[in-house]
């Protein structure tokens, strides 16, 4: 999928590390973890930075009410560690967007080396332009993404566009004041 925006192109150059899968499972061999028998726990570090990390997922699936029943898109999914979250905690279907090809790849990765592959997938595509049918989710959600793009009306039209009627929208983001314009990507 080519993306011709030059801010996503701008993001996908901040965020792309080449052969991110093979730093991620030396770093995890390391740190003496079993490859075979990975838990959210051994994927924190790498998994959780937004600002309060698994609390603030836990705590915005319980005011979304995610269950084994939803079909979730966490858009600008990264290295899947929410969607991996969501999967493990409730049982629930969570497809992945990410503009970086190379973290759809290592979450991909991640998820099967912890059994997931089942409930999570993950694709490389742009937020402002989702590439699945109308009302396909119950549960639209992203953290910490929407604030690098600048896009904000694209982005939530293309949100209410596959949401489900009904549905639910998960939004835990860091948002602009009045302290000036937005340089992005951010932080």
């Amino acid at each position: 999928m080519r993306i011709p925006r030059k801010v996503n192109k701008s993001v996908q150059a901040h965020y792309t590390r080449s052969d991110l899968s093979s730093f991620v499972l030396t770093a995890l061999e390391k740190a003496g973890k079993n490859l075979k028998q990975l838990t959210p726990e051994d994927l924190a570090p790498i998994d959780e930075f937004h600002i309060r990390g698994r609390a603030a997922t836990l705590e915005l699936a319980q005011a979304t009410g995610v269950d084994s029943s939803k079909h979730v898109l966490d858009i600008g999914s990264g290295i899947g560690g929410t969607s991996r979250c969501l999967a493990w905690e409730y049982g629930c279907r969570v497809t992945g967007i990410d503009l970086t090809d190379e973290y759809c790849r290592t979450a991909a990765m991640l998820a099967d080396l912890m059994g997931l592959s089942e409930l999570v997938s993950y694709r490389q595509g742009d937020a402002t332009s989702l590439p699945f049918p109308d009302a396909s989710f119950d549960i639209v959600w992203t953290e910490h993404v929407a604030m690098n793009i600048p896009d904000k009306p694209k982005l939530y039209r293309e949100m209410y566009r596959v949401l489900k009627p009904g549905g639910m929208l998960a939004i835990y983001d860091v948002l602009a004041g009045d302290a000036g314009p937005v340089i992005f990507p951010v932080p």
